[in-house]
């Protein structure tokens, strides 16, 4: 039941998002232009096609990785708090974009017509930096047996992250830290059309695997000694969340920016909802929850009948904060692992 009403949601946002914005379109239009029939005005048409259409799907995939990201990593570390975020993969992310945009950007002419530039330049290196922070973490997870102390070290590996950006930030000009700033509020519009095919595919093939980590996951609620009784590996369960929540978030990141509160916020909604934290429901919904709250955070951001659109992370603390308040005030009377 709660599986049908998420989809049917889902669609409802989908549809809402490519007839909402700066310029309404009306919804038999926006079906028109998706079955290939000739629209009223041509300027619908382009819009709907080439920018509200790959934005909507960027939407849909970046929330769903998000959000199984946070219910995998909250099972993993048994800390409802959790996030893709916490183990310093975003921040990995950043450092490469900051690399790129606040370094790179001042080389002398010559050696910076030789490099990748442009929007793709950023991608390779936001996937770069994430790639290799999570190499870091797989490599300490194979060292290191304590979750909690896992998660100690992913925490601190983000904050060098972080100093290491402040200090390019400090040397950098005022206009490549603007850049910057603006890159690091997050958006869904950044991915064209071109390069849509292949952000669905990678997204797509990260949350299949997350789906064949259902059994392993329900196993894991129960402890990893009861677990491990249970036949489980759980030395190589782990780094395969880790690997699996790794590259969704580097490529959410990479393309999409550092999108907050969504990983976080989301798998809670989904256990409220639910009910349960059977991960056989709980996983599915958790990604319909995550694309629909990235549908919903993409229509809050762009007001009608005004020609601007806020920052993505303008928008996603005020569904995900009043979340998370909630789960701390009552995390006596909410059992997360059962």
């Amino acid at each position: 039941m709660k599986l049908s009403f998420f989809s049917a949601l889902l669609v409802l946002l989908f549809m809402l998002s490519l007839a909402y914005g700066a310029v309404p379109i009306p919804v038999e239009s926006v079906l028109d232009i998706l079955l290939g029939r000739e629209a009223e005005r041509m300027s619908w048409q382009h819009i709907v096609l080439q920018s509200r259409l790959p934005q909507s799907v960027t939407a849909v995939l970046a929330g769903a990785s998000l959000a199984v990201s946070g219910l995998l990593l909250q099972t993993l570390f048994r800390n409802p708090l959790a996030g893709p975020s916490i183990l310093g993969i975003s921040d990995g992310a950043n450092l490469g974009v900051a690399a790129v945009m606040l370094c790179l950007g001042g080389l002398p002419g010559r050696l910076a017509e030789g490099l990748v530039s442009g929007y793709p330049a950023i991608i390779l290196s936001a996937f770069a930096g994430a790639c290799a922070m999570l190499g870091l973490i797989l490599y300490f997870s194979s060292k290191v047996r304590n979750n909690v102390m896992l998660l100690i070290i992913g925490i601190m590996i983000g904050y060098l992250a972080s100093s290491v950006i402040s200090i390019l930030n400090f040397y950098a000009s005022a206009d490549k830290v603007h850049t910057y700033v603006m890159w690091g509020m997050g958006s869904f519009s950044g991915v064209s059309s071109e390069q849509l095919p292949l952000f669905t595919v990678c997204t797509l093939a990260g949350l299949a695997a997350a789906l064949l980590l259902i059994k392993p996951l329900n196993a894991l609620l129960l402890g990893e000694l009861y677990a491990a009784n249970l036949g489980v590996p759980i030395r190589r369960t782990r780094m395969y969340i880790l690997l699996c929540t790794g590259l969704l978030t580097a490529i959410t990141t990479a393309f999409c920016g550092p999108v907050s509160f969504i990983g976080l916020a989301v798998p809670h909604i989904a256990r409220l909802s639910l009910g349960s934290s059977n991960h056989k429901t709980l996983l599915p919904l958790t990604l319909l929850a995550g694309s629909c709250t990235a549908l919903l955070c993409t229509i809050l951001s762009a007001p009608p009948g005004m020609d601007l659109i806020l920052p993505l992370n303008a928008v996603t603390p005020l569904i995900g904060a009043p979340v998370i308040l909630y789960v701390i005030v009552n995390r006596k009377t909410i059992q997360y692992f059962n």
